[in-house]
């Protein structure tokens, strides 16, 4: 072989891998996103160009190297099963699975495809992950709130209504991940001077009865739990809270975006944003097992100033400083 052919081949050799790589580099992935809200929800849709903004700034540009196809469940579990199924079936990349109700779905929907999850509540109780530390399996994520931070509510509902010693407490016993958030509003109660009175979450007609009956003294108030029952149920809780002239302790802003008096919780906004950040690492090669679930960094304080006029309550001037957020 003459020299000059060799140093061509050899050249040619050296080159292949190179281009191949910038090729590689450039091949589009596929991520699934699958939201809890409706697509007109404006809340969901801050949470969706949370995350875009996320991998934009991660380096992923949407038609260039990468390709999300988005579905909205609108909080209808039977929808939230099609839609994890169909994206499934698209064999993306990396699937994000916004909140616990669409988490509880997806991971009956794939063992395999690796899964980022927000703002749910106790991913080990729930069987989602093996623990925070070391998820194990497909899946990882951001975790919605540590427990003690349900005694914020009922200290928050007493600083703005101090005469509440009655408390409707929104839960659902048969929600695994809703139980310490239930259980350690009742440990606190009695030192507030407060009797706890459960909320079941089984259909509109309890609900309402339950509420009505809290209702019947002036002294009743009502803490609205994060559980994947109370979200799905919002519009009428809020509607009760505002009919039985109730104040209402929130777990996440979109309460009082719809109208609820104010909110104490993580920033979910927020976590979308971050787990932007997971789904880049797993694109670029790590596993869902190695990267540890995180707690929030952000919490806030939303209060909606309409809804307190309505309910004639005076918010105290600590409170409206705390805000991160007033509603107008």
């Amino acid at each position: 072989m003459r020299r000059r052919t060799f140093i061509s081949l050899l050249g040619g050799a050296v080159a292949w891998p190179l281009a191949a790589r910038a090729q590689q580099a450039e091949r589009v992935r596929r991520i699934g996103v699958l939201m809890n809200l409706a697509a007109e929800d404006a809340e969901g849709q801050a949470r969706l160009a949370a995350f875009l903004q996320g991998l934009q700034e991660a380096g992923w540009a949407v038609g260039r190297n990468v390709r999300v196809d988005i579905r909205w469940g609108a909080s209808d579990v039977d929808r939230i099963r099609r839609h994890a199924a169909d994206l499934v079936a698209l064999a993306p990349n990396v699937i994000l699975a916004s909140t616990g109700q669409v988490m509880a779905v997806m991971q009956q929907a794939t063992r395999t495809v690796p899964i980022v999850f927000t703002a749910v509540s106790d991913p080990v109780a729930s069987g989602y992950v093996d623990s925070l530390a070391r998820p194990g399996g497909n899946i990882t994520g951001f975790s919605s709130a540590e427990f003690g931070m349900s005694t914020k509510w009922l200290e928050l509902l007493k600083e703005i209504a101090p005469s509440v010693t009655r408390v409707g407490v929104f839960h659902a016993a048969a929600n695994i991940g809703g139980l310490p958030q239930f259980a350690a509003i009742q440990a606190v109660a009695p030192s507030f001077g407060v009797e706890v009175i459960t909320i079941g979450m089984r259909d509109a007609v309890e609900i309402e009865r339950i509420v009505a009956g809290v209702a019947r003294s002036s002294n009743g108030g009502l803490i609205v739990t994060r559980i994947i029952e109370t979200i799905a149920q919002r519009d009428l809780i809020v509607a009760l809270a505002a009919r039985y002239r109730l104040p209402a302790v929130y777990p996440l802003r979109l309460f009082v975006s719809g109208g609820g008096l104010i909110s104490y919780g993580p920033d979910v906004v927020d976590q979308h944003r971050r787990a932007a950040g997971y789904v880049d690492r797993i694109l670029r090669g790590d596993k869902p097992a190695d990267l540890p679930v995180q707690a929030p960094t952000k919490y806030e304080t939303v209060l909606n100033l309409k809804t307190a006029r309505a309910l004639g309550l005076e918010l105290p001037a600590t409170v409206l400083a705390r805000a991160d957020e007033v509603i107008e």
